[in-house]
């Protein structure tokens, strides 16, 4: 009788390891500060696995999401990230909703050798390139050189700068000025806020009284590029107001008030504006397939950043299957080799010096108007 279980065990055991999962590690900020990022971003994450594996899985083997809520806390995105690896087994990692995290969970995929995608915004996170490391969303940098662009192209040549002290508003800030010399931007005056403070006028005043001022910019996220529009708005300010695409969701303008936010400016992708596109944008029908399928899914408008977590899990099940591997290191290799992937946010070529693999071209200025956004041409 006890050969027979154990030959038994031995059968469940055999059959387990080969109808294993493939298991897809991720950490976000579903909750806490940043959770208007976050939470997309995990309904998101959710919804493609389950369609994935609904279609056969990724080459016939299922895919498993591992997700844990970090709120927004560099310490816990690091544990989660570690517990990940060492105790979950998984493959790869994405997340990292914020600068901030982004940066704890990289510094655990580079020591363990396992493929991270982040979903956050600053240029430190894939320059220098990190063997292991890749990301989604423009860089600060770029979100700098599309404004000042659009800026230029109104003759608008003396800015305000005012800037959040956290990690991505910190990072823009110094892009922001860094670009500014070399792009025909007169960076007149330079404020920042704290993530707690609740009122921005003092800034704001400050900022109007330079003379000669054509348009402020504000690089943040979260609650206080919100609280400077409507600022903006009750200190009767009519200058040109750009924000960063840190707030590029429906989210911000009902944070802010439709009617304050209204002419509004910011660099966005696609997803935003889906409907408005070119019938010959390649980016199109995979805009407007995933907008359908959130909405449906989630019963709440899409936003950039589920279209981040979007582009990242395409990214990697789509190298997991050319890589014919699960093995961290094939992985890695296969992300890397990526190129010509059309995603909502834009059109991705990894390679060996470049692991944002987008180009200027994939952001649009977008504009709020009547409550919703318009493509500037």
């Amino acid at each position: 009788m006890k050969t027979c279980l154990t030959g038994l065990v031995a059968l469940a055991m055999m059959a387990s390891a080969a109808s294993a999962d493939i298991k897809i590690g991720a950490v976000v900020s579903e909750t806490g500060p940043a959770s208007s990022l976050g939470d997309p971003e995990a309904r998101t994450l959710r919804l493609m696995v389950d369609e994935l594996n609904a279609k056969g899985g990724i080459k016939g083997e299922k895919a498993r999401l591992v997700l844990y809520d970090d709120g927004g806390d560099p310490n816990k995105a690091k544990t989660f990230a570690t517990r990940l690896v060492e105790d979950d087994g998984v493959v790869a990692i994405l997340g990292g909703t914020t600068t901030g995290t982004s940066m704890a969970i990289l510094a655990v995929a580079e020591e363990s050798k396992v493929p991270f995608i982040s979903l956050a915004g600053a240029i430190e996170i894939i320059d220098p390139v990190k063997p292991y490391v890749f990301k989604t969303p423009h860089t600060d940098r770029m979100a700098c050189l599309k404004i000042f662009e659009d800026m230029k192209n109104r003759g608008l040549t003396k800015v305000g700068l005012i800037s959040g002290t956290d990690g991505f508003g910190a990072s823009m800030r110094a892009q922001c000025l860094a670009v500014a010399r070399t792009s025909g931007i007169e960076i007149v005056a330079d404020e920042t806020y704290g993530p707690k403070d609740a009122d921005m006028t003092p800034q704001l005043t400050n900022i109007r009284s330079k003379p000669g001022i054509q348009a402020v910019l504000n690089s943040g996220f979260g609650q206080g590029p919100a609280t400077i529009t409507r600022n903006y708005a009750q200190l009767g300010i009519t200058i040109p107001l750009y924000q960063s695409h840190g707030v590029a969701s429906n989210a911000f303008i009902e944070l802010a008030g439709a009617k304050t936010a209204e002419g509004v400016r910011l660099p966005g992708t696609a997803l935003l504006v889906g409907e408005l596109l070119d019938p010959k944008d390649p980016q199109k029908p995979v805009v407007l397939a995933y907008k359908a399928s959130f909405e449906k899914a989630a019963g709440a408008p899409v936003s950039t950043f589920g279209g981040y977590a979007h582009d990242a899990m395409r990214i990697l099940t789509e190298a997991i299957a050319r890589a014919g591997s699960s093995k961290p290191a094939a992985i890695r290799d296969a992300i890397e080799g990526t190129t010509g992937l059309v995603g909502t946010t834009g059109t991705y070529n990894y390679s060996k010096t470049d692991h944002l693999g987008l180009d200027l071209s994939a952001f649009r200025i977008l504009e709020i108007s009547n409550g919703g956004w318009k493509l500037v041409k």
